[in-house]
């Protein structure tokens, strides 16, 4: 080879080592290399841009001054350890840039070695790896805020693998059992069930890692203090994406007290040995109750529009249709009710009173029609419904207008088809149960508003009743406190002879909002507060009303029809077609709700027009 040619391939390999140099100096990465000994002999310009040094200055060992204080022990020990095994390296730091910040960085190494197989040199890497850690940073936080929710959770919650072993349990589990994780994992959790049980515990969760299908049993776990109690083992398992299970996830409520229930309820129904125990026990209670007092005694009055309710009830009472009692509260609709069930051929039958506004809109169909056990998460034994209850009696339904409308249809069957089906059950159970309704609605509005069935209503208005409200029958009120003082001076061990002329003033001239309830309030307040042998009120015991020492006059215009008419309907208009409440049309006239609705009624007011030209 010539001189010219060796000094062009010397000029060629120095232009490729430059260029080489050039790129390796701005890649994003920091490149370094480093003797056998493991002290560093080069890095790349970007390395020392980011650390803002030269190259003098990293050489060798100095190069270590640029570590976290908090790492550089470890991670230069962990150096030595691979440069002296000759190995790979792979470790992460937390390294100075320029402006004095610390980031961490993910640093590799690997060995370059000759013929024979020694080191000559090392070459590495050094990565950003900042973003990742701040994202592993919020895992574990995020991790950690779960693992503290799961330890809190009342029910004992673990994981297990996919051969059913467990793989954990939250604090709950362990407080329980007294274990730490490390003696509870793999199948040492059984160890914990009683010993009558384990068997078949085990055998079901067996079957159900089988079958890949969800479990659930009962089983007893030993508390730390050594005692049993019966828990409701489920578990569900978790797929990937190929349907492979990867984990079960299981939880144990404690049903202790349930089951003693069960218990309780298992014996005594051995003991009556009656299939239908539970609705005798009940139709017993209510029969009794029933005979202590007659209920027309409990109607205390004789003012002709009670004397006119009392007739229709003896009419209606044996003609065993349905009945629907209207009227405000507080009147006594429960004791119409339950002096037609009184003198109706089902008087010796069962009573059975449900207030559907007590109950909630969820749970009011199992509590009229019952439900199968296990027909919802807690249904743990067959619930008799309160028309079962009745079987053969009378139930009456306070408060209709509350009813859900999803429930309104199961009622409408029941009286349509005197049958009806508890929840999670499997076919149709006749009944034969009368039927009396109440309620202090306007079910002609709540039809029109679509939140009750009009041929529900239809099917409930057989015979209607309408209970007068207080203020109508004034001249029962002292009839009524005679009756309350005598039987709540009787429990309270008191003497009252005499109600003073001006309590018994004020007593006739409040309107009585709550009727013959808050009559019945105001007596007994006062009977508690008497000292004397006399009756007395005071004018600040009343809900906030005015208290007129002369009646009450309605004070709507004394004019022919018409008159009265113009008035209402400008009182209905200003109020967008609202009756009743502070802003209704009632209370801007100054009457009472009931009576401004039975004038509207007899005018035949289309009180809803108002509302739509409101919306207009």
């Amino acid at each position: 080879m010539s001189r010219l040619t060796q000094q062009e391939d010397v000029a060629e390999g120095t232009g490729v080592e430059e260029r080489l140099r050039l790129l390796i100096d701005h890649v994003p990465t920091l490149i370094w290399t480093a003797l056998p000994d493991g002290s560093i002999d080069s890095i790349n310009q970007r390395g020392l841009e980011y650390h803002g040094v030269a190259l003098p200055d990293v050489r060798g060992w100095g190069w270590t001054a640029v570590i976290h204080p908090e790492d550089l022990t470890r991670f230069v020990d962990e150096w030595r350890a691979a440069v002296a095994a000759g190995k790979p390296f792979e470790g992460e730091l937390r390294l100075r840039r320029a402006d004095g910040q610390y980031r961490w960085f993910l640093s590799r190494g690997a060995p370059i070695r000759d013929e024979l197989g020694n080191v000559v040199r090392w070459y590495g890497t050094t990565t950003d790896i900042e973003d990742r850690k701040q994202a592993e940073n919020a895992v574990a936080q995020s991790e950690e805020r779960l693992r503290l929710v799961i330890d809190t959770i009342p029910a004992l919650v673990g994981s297990m693998l996919p051969d059913g072993s467990l793989e954990f349990i939250n604090q709950r589990w362990l407080e329980y059992a007294g274990l730490s994780l490390e003696d509870a994992q793999g199948w040492a959790w059984t160890g914990g069930l009683h010993p009558e049980d384990r068997a078949a515990v085990v055998d079901s969760w067996q079957a159900a890692l089988a079958a890949g299908s969800p479990w659930e049993d009962e089983g007893r776990l030993r508390r730390a203090d050594g005692a049993y109690r019966r828990f409701l083992l489920r578990a569900l398992p978790l797929r990937d994406e190929a349907g492979h299970i990867v984990r079960w996830y299981a939880t144990g409520h404690d049903i202790e007290e349930l089951k003693r229930a069960e218990d309780a309820l298992a014996k005594a129904l051995d003991e009556n040995n009656k299939l239908r125990e539970q609705l005798q026990r009940e139709n017993l209670a209510l029969k009794e109750e029933i005979d202590r007092s007659s209920m027309f005694e409990e109607i205390v009055g004789s003012a002709p529009a009670l004397r006119a309710v009392l007739k229709n009830v003896a009419n209606v009472a044996p003609a065993d249709c349905t009945v629907l009692i209207t009227g405000e509260t507080g009147t006594g609709k429960e004791l119409i009710a339950r002096a037609i069930h009184k003198r109706s051929q089902r008087a010796g039958r069962a009573f059975v009173s449900v207030n559907c506004a007590a109950i909630p809109p969820s749970l009011i169909s199992s509590e009229l029609f019952g439900h199968e056990k296990g027909a919802f998460t807690g249904a743990v034994q067959r619930h008799l419904g309160r028309f079962e209850l009745a079987e053969g009696g009378t139930i009456f339904l306070d408060e209709i207008g509350d009813l859900p409308v999803e429930t309104q249809v199961a009622l409408l069957r029941v009286l349509q088809e005197r049958e009806f089906e508890r929840l999670g059950g499997k076919g149709p159970i006749a009944v034969d149960v009368r039927v009396i309704a109440a309620t202090n609605r306007d079910l002609a509005a709540a039809i029109s508003a679509g939140t009750f069935r009009s041929d529900l209503f239809y099917r409930l208005n057989v015979f209607p009743l309408q209970v007068p409200p207080l203020r109508e029958r004034k001249e029962d009120i002292p009839l009524l406190v005679e009756y309350f003082v005598r039987r709540f001076a009787g429990k309270a061990g008191k003497k009252l002879r005499v109600v003073s002329k001006r309590t018994m003033q004020l007593l006739e001239s409040y309107p009585w909002p709550g009727n013959i309830r808050e009559l019945q309030n105001i007596v007994e307040r006062s009977v508690i507060v008497s000292a004397g042998e006399s009756l007395m009120v005071e004018e600040n015991w009343f809900s906030g009303h005015s208290l007129p020492l002369q009646p009450v006059v309605p004070p709507l215009p004394q004019h022919p029809e018409r008159g009265e008419r113009e008035v209402i309907e400008a009182a209905l208009a200003e109020s967008s077609g609202r009756v009743s409440g502070p802003n209704g049309a009632a209370a801007k006239l100054g009457v009472p709700p009931s009576t401004l609705e039975s004038r509207i009624k007899s005018l035949k007011i289309d009180k809803y027009r108002f509302k739509a030209l409101h919306r207009l």
